[in-house]
């Protein structure tokens, strides 16, 4: 089993006013050779933007491209003519595929956004652009790990790459494993909120933890908390 830690304090950080922005991965100005993906996941962001500010039209292409409001809502747009509003408890995905340009703006004025934006290499390349976006009940990540990510749940967003995206809301004491998906595949876990260890390391509130080369990572709460579980390819061509 191999691990690397990614403390919350080293992550890349860029404040433009409107933005206030965390890179987990190097991201524009940010740029750190020794982090710069974890297999293929690209771009980790915990961004906060003002109220009414945000992303103008900008394209991306072969990319798959993650939204999760933790509070507020944001305002989508694309050159495909989607026009939607992403709630907390939502979760989005636009695969950029042969190409797309988009928009995504604080969709109030009286209150900011908080959400993580994250990048992930496709398992195939140039295809249409496409969107989806569902709602979860977060109930249903109580003292459970909910997949919102997947390529073969109907129940969860589609994505075009093997990986899997999972929630958890876990109460003090709570103990669990996650079993990785797929052979070759790698975790990385990110602390939203609270205290957590795995596998022996103590992780707090916006930590990240790298886990491969292993079948199943063990999980405990050392406080009520809660946690974004990323499950994906370590081996990518040309990443």
């Amino acid at each position: 089993m191999k691990t690397i830690l990614h403390k919350a304090a080293t992550r890349g950080h860029a404040n433009f006013g409107w933005l206030n922005s965390y890179h987990t991965f190097s991201f524009g100005n940010y740029h750190n050779p020794e982090r710069v993906h974890f297999g293929a996941l690209r771009v980790f962001n915990d961004d906060t933007v003002k109220e009414g500010m945000g992303f103008s039209k900008h394209p991306h292409d072969n990319m798959e491209i993650v939204s999760i409001p933790l509070s507020g809502d944001l305002h989508h747009k694309d050159s495909t003519g989607r026009d939607e509003i992403i709630r907390e408890h939502d979760v989005q995905i636009m695969s950029a595929g042969s190409g797309i340009a988009h928009s995504e703006m604080n969709a109030n004025h009286d209150k900011e956004v908080k959400f993580l934006q994250l990048w992930v290499f496709p398992k195939v390349r140039n295809i249409e652009p496409r969107y989806e976006q569902k709602t979860f009940n977060p109930e249903d990540r109580n003292n459970q790990i909910l997949t919102v990510v997947a390529p073969d749940d109907e129940k969860a967003v589609f994505i075009n790459q093997d990986a899997w995206f999972s929630l958890g809301k876990f109460s003090k004491d709570f103990t669990t494993t996650y079993q990785i998906h797929k052979k070759g595949n790698g975790v990385y876990a990110f602390i939203l909120s609270g205290k957590v260890t795995i596998n022996d390391e103590v992780l707090d509130t916006r930590d990240g933890l790298g886990i491969w080369e292993t079948d199943a990572i063990n999980i405990k709460a050392d406080s009520d908390a809660e946690i974004l579980l990323i499950d994906v390819p370590m081996q990518i061509p040309g990443a």
